[in-house]
């Protein structure tokens, strides 16, 4: 293992290798709703030759030394494609600065490419015109990672690094984060861009450990380096900004509007984490009114602060996972050394794939008996892999969620509110959600045939950062209110179902209209989870142009200082992206 403050000899592989065209028999997701569902797994597709390659005219004058080829883009589930996208592959972060300016002579964009696990626009919108759009993908180089001493330890991390490698060299080190994302395979720059977070709030007594947050990892940046104009240079150039900098606040979650290459993190002394997986709860039960008999989810948090609910609609129970902090092994646990457990989960099966087939068609009468066998395979699979009760260091119990598992769409909205009105906010979620299916039901409809994940985070405290006077992240969803310093937790509520699952738009407006109008006034408000779906319109997510440009804008106004909302977040993106480089058609309606 290197030492501490050296960087990492041994970069990580390409996350996105060059793939064997031909596709397996394993089902996963393509096209928008109500196109076909296309029976092959896919990841993303590595880069082709630019010589001889079937692709628009090559981008002119390209700057030489830097690596150039096309690549076609598949965001999480399928429902946006781009084929042959110019896309280059920059060797240092000063690579990005050359392209940039190269873009902006030529009336180029860029679009800094992660590992595509993203269902929203911010990327490549769908149906946009690639031809004078450029991806820059950073995970093959810009990958470099040094730890540093001090108190807290951090480590400085080029956007391009994934999650799962960025934690296990924590790890190596004895650091690591009290929450993370279930998959490994994201880009740190991507999770930052969009505001990522984990499950977990402090148990009563529980102390914060230095260098810990309780709220998105984009809480976490100390400092950070971006490509922006320089007015004076005439020129793109490398700019970083400490989180003490009045005008970093945009950029620690700025969904795509700039083009950050490396990122400096507090980190906190790593924990060992147990997680006990219950099958055991009655949903109408965990997710039940306050108050009453039967074990709550406010019940769970209360113990132990770290929970996550995977409910199947149609069923009657969820896989409930509970972690908590645990530094001696539970002799009934079982240990585990590395991240992933629930293999059971991570492959999509023949009964799924038959299932995609049947909705292709429109044939849903097998909803039922597929969210029941579903729910099936995960309390068989827990117990045949041992894994209903684990216990090892945070990373490890926390990962679970590999590309290799079903891809679904996913609409997200974060409810900010105060944690003794937790059980509230799940409560009402769970029956308009509930009724809701049970109307369409009853019209012979199944919009929804995947399961809602329920995760429950604190809010993006400056106090919880180790720089002095540290600023907000402007546009997280978990940033707190001032105005209500009560509302202290968020909940995340992520509704699924299979792309091109008939009626789906129409449940996923309902759904979208009734969380907006009731999560109000004095005991919550609302805010997108910008990686997954939201502003829902007679065409599906992000096509309500009337939410993007009012109700959506007003989420980050409301309650905040006019000094830093969501206004002076797009000036600044402006400021420093005056040109736009750094942009698409969706991003200039929802940040102008």
């Amino acid at each position: 293992m290197p030492r501490p403050n050296q960087p990492d000899p041994h970069p990580n592989p390409n996350p996105n290798p060059d793939l064997d065209p031909s596709l397996s028999r394993r089902a996963v997701l393509g096209g928008l709703a109500g196109a076909a569902l296309v029976a092959a797994q896919w990841t993303p597709v590595g880069l082709a030759p630019a010589a001889g390659a079937a692709a628009p005219p090559s981008p002119p004058d390209f700057p030489a030394g830097i690596t150039l080829g096309v690549q076609q883009y598949r965001n999480w589930s399928g429902e946006m494609r781009a084929d042959d996208v110019w896309t280059a592959v920059p060797a240092h972060p000063s690579d990005v600065v050359t392209l940039a300016n190269w873009a902006r002579a030529k009336g180029y964009r860029l679009r800094p490419r992660g590992m595509s696990h993203n269902w929203s626009p911010i990327l490549i919108p769908p149906g946009a015109d690639t031809s004078r759009t450029l991806m820059v993908d950073t995970t093959r180089n810009l990958t470099s990672l040094v730890i540093n001493p001090g108190s807290p330890t951090t480590v400085t991390v080029e956007t391009g690094c994934s999650v799962e490698r960025l934690l296990t060299k924590l790890e190596e080190a004895g650091r690591g984060m009290i929450a993370t994302t279930a998959p490994g395979k994201l880009s740190v720059g991507g999770v930052l861009a969009i505001g990522a977070h984990g499950s977990g709030i402090p148990t009563p007594g529980e102390t914060l450990p230095q260098g810990g947050t309780y709220g998105t990892l984009s809480n976490l940046v100390t400092a950070l380096t971006a490509v922006v104009w320089d007015p004076t240079a005439g020129a793109y150039v490398l700019k970083t900004f400490r989180r003490d900098d009045p005008e970093i606040g945009p950029f620690l979650v700025h969904l795509g509007r700039a083009f950050v290459t490396e990122v400096t993190l507090q980190t906190n002394t790593n924990q060992r984490l147990r997680c006990q997986n219950f099958y055991h709860d009655q949903i109408g039960t965990l997710l039940g009114p306050p108050g009453g008999s039967g074990k709550k989810l406010a019940d769970y948090l209360r113990d132990s602060g770290r929970v996550e609910v995977i409910w199947f609609p149609f069923t009657t129970v969820p896989w409930l996972k509970v972690w908590s902090v645990a530094p001696s092994k539970p002799w009934v646990s079982t240990q585990i050394n590395a991240p992933y457990p629930y293999t059971f989960a991570n492959f999509v099966t023949e009964d799924q794939a038959k299932f995609l087939a049947d909705i292709a068609t429109g044939n849903v009468g097998g909803t039922e008996v597929f969210t029941n066998a579903e729910m099936a395979v995960v309390g068989s699979g827990l117990i045949a892999t041992w894994t209903w009760d684990i216990w090892g260091w945070a990373k490890n119990t926390q990962l679970f969620v590999e590309p290799t598992t079903l891809r679904i769409h996913e609409g997200g909205w974060a409810v900010l509110t105060a944690r003794a009105n937790v059980q509230r906010v799940l409560n009402e979620f769970f029956v308009r959600y509930t009724g809701l299916l049970s109307a369409y039901k009853a019209n012979g409809q199944y919009p929804c045939n995947s399961p809602i994940e329920l995760r429950v985070t604190g809010v993006d405290r400056a106090s919880e950062v180790v720089v002095a006077n540290a600023v907000e992240p402007t546009l997280s969803a978990a940033r707190p209110r001032p105005d209500h310093p009560e509302w202290d937790t968020v909940v995340w509520l992520d509704v699924a179902t299979l792309p091109g699952s008939p009626a789906n738009h129409d449940f996923y407006r309902e759904m979208d209209s009734w969380i907006w109008a009731n999560y109000t006034g004095n005991y919550a408000c609302v805010r997108p989870e910008w990686s997954k779906g939201w502003a829902y319109g007679l065409g599906g997510a992000w096509t309500d142009t009337a939410a993007v440009t009012g109700r959506i804008p007003n989420a980050f106004r409301t309650g905040l200082p006019t000094t830093a909302n969501f206004d002076t977040a797009r000036a600044t993106l402006n400021k420093y992206d005056p040109g736009r480089v750094f942009a698409n058609p969706f991003l200039d309606v929802l940040l102008p």
